[in-house]
């Protein structure tokens, strides 16, 4: 990868040299084959998701009744918005698309589900015959298949982004979102198969209240453990994000690290749903001796590595200030949250929603622009590098006249005092006679007023 990087003589874009292809250039899709193109591809990835999630709607109805499903439709989705929107924290650093968060819900809740529902019923049914032991079979079927199954047809989805979404899988983060989401839908299924059968069973006996199925079920997989399903998925996203940070000179690693986290979420998966066979606690204690702290040891390394994030974006996009491309206060001010907040909040408040959205976008392609250059600096650079960090710096350029005074502003609010050092002589009329330090500036500009795109 060249160190040196293009200065942007003219407000009209990327200098020359650099090169820039935007969204809409003309590539190789202009010769490409029909079903090459990206509507073909959306259009047969719709479709089967719908026809899925038809399926799924009748056969889950079908099970439950009506009124079964209506009531577990209504008391699942109650902790969706709180999962999406803990994945979208996770991911404000380089925000992924929407689009591939409704692809891996849709696919979780329809798709992963129908297959988990067909499989573990076939798979059930065949010991039931085999052993003539429907009891065993059930066992069997919750601790060995359901695990195997349900994983699998979740990390599906991990891996259709991984592979064709590269540009939006960049690491840990991204794994652990797009898994959390896909069994989010997944779960949101699932919930709706269990309440709404529970609602029956509890028509069927005249219980009603706290008494009632419905009521230990809905305690159980929505009060206690609505985290199960993503907890044991992200296993699966974090060896993908792994094999994401991974360079091609480790092939290895780029396959034993997402194959390591798909056992490890079925492993926990299993023990989990064989949670019942240690007895009349058994479900407590693995409830409160692994899922507990699993689930604090896996939101402290997401939240670190976050942390990780930020200081990439500190590190690495200096160089971009120093070609010119960005002023010399915008890498703190993107490397720092609040001072993000901060300056859409002040875009708003100036310019308008919309104003917001581009300091929005700016700030998301300069953390990719930023990601881009540290995988290229440790030997990650791929055959694309030049035409994405085009693409990138062009975005940034068309949004600078938005976006820039408002970071600008953000980085003159959230910077660091800047220590004055005591002089080795008296000072007077500062605090009193006597010795004493130097009157500290009240906003302090850590970067100098020199901007190189001023004429």
């Amino acid at each position: 990868m060249a160190t040196s990087l293009p200065h942007p003589s003219y407000p009209s874009g990327p200098a020359d040299g650099v090169p820039f292809a935007g969204p809409g250039t003309p590539g190789s899709l202009r010769h490409a084959h029909w079903w090459q193109r990206a509507w073909v591809r959306y259009g047969a990835l719709s479709t089967l998701l719908a026809m899925s999630g038809l399926v799924i709607l009748a056969l889950v109805r079908e099970e439950t009744g009506t009124e079964g499903f209506l009531v577990g439709l209504g008391l699942a989705v109650l902790p969706v918005p709180l999962l999406i929107a803990a994945f979208r924290w996770l991911d404000r650093v380089e925000p992924g698309p929407w689009r591939n968060l409704v692809f891996c819900f849709a696919w979780g809740a329809c798709a992963a589900a129908l297959i988990a529902i067909v499989a573990n019923s076939f798979a059930t049914r065949w010991i039931a015959t085999a052993t003539a032991d429907p009891s065993s079979a059930d066992t069997l079927g919750a601790t060995v298949i359901a695990p195997v199954v349900e994983e699998s047809a979740k990390a599906a989805a991990v891996l259709l982004v991984f592979l064709f979404r590269r540009r939006d899988f960049t690491g840990i983060v991204d794994g652990v979102v797009v898994a959390g989401v896909t069994a989010t839908g997944f779960a949101f299924t699932e919930n709706i198969l269990y309440l709404g059968t529970a609602f029956g069973t509890d028509q069927l006996t005249g219980h009603s209240g706290i008494a009632s199925v419905t009521a230990a079920t809905f305690f159980v997989r929505i009060i206690m453990s609505p985290f199960a399903h993503p907890l044991f998925t992200v296993l699966t996203g974090i060896g993908f994000g792994i094999s994401a940070l991974s360079t091609a000179r480790r092939p290895v690693r780029r396959i034993v690290f997402p194959l390591s986290g798909l056992l490890l979420a079925m492993g926990m998966h299993a023990m989990w749903n064989g949670s019942s066979a240690f007895g009349e606690y058994g479900f407590f204690a693995v409830y409160a001796a692994f899922m507990v702290p699993i689930f604090g040891l896996l939101t402290w390394l997401v939240i670190w590595t976050r942390q990780r994030e930020l200081k990439t974006v500190r590190a690495e996009l200096p160089a971009y200030a120093v070609a010119g491309w960005l002023t010399p206060a915008e890498p703190y001010a993107l490397g720092s949250m609040r001072a993000r907040r901060i300056a859409r909040q002040y875009a708003r408040r100036h310019l308008g929603r919309a104003a917001a959205r581009e300091v929005a976008h700016y700030e998301a392609y300069a953390t990719s622009l930023a990601f881009l250059r540290h995988r290229a600096r440790r030997g990650g650079v791929r055959p694309d590098f030049a035409v994405r960090e085009g693409e990138l710096l062009g975005e940034l350029w068309r949004r600078r006249e938005v976006s820039r005074p408002a970071l600008d502003h953000a980085a003159r609010i959230t910077a660091p005092p800047v220590p004055v050092v005591a002089p080795p002589w008296p000072v007077h009329g500062v605090y009193g006679h006597g010795y004493g330090y130097a009157h500290q500036p009240t906003r302090p500009t850590p970067y100098p007023a020199y901007n190189p795109y001023r004429s």
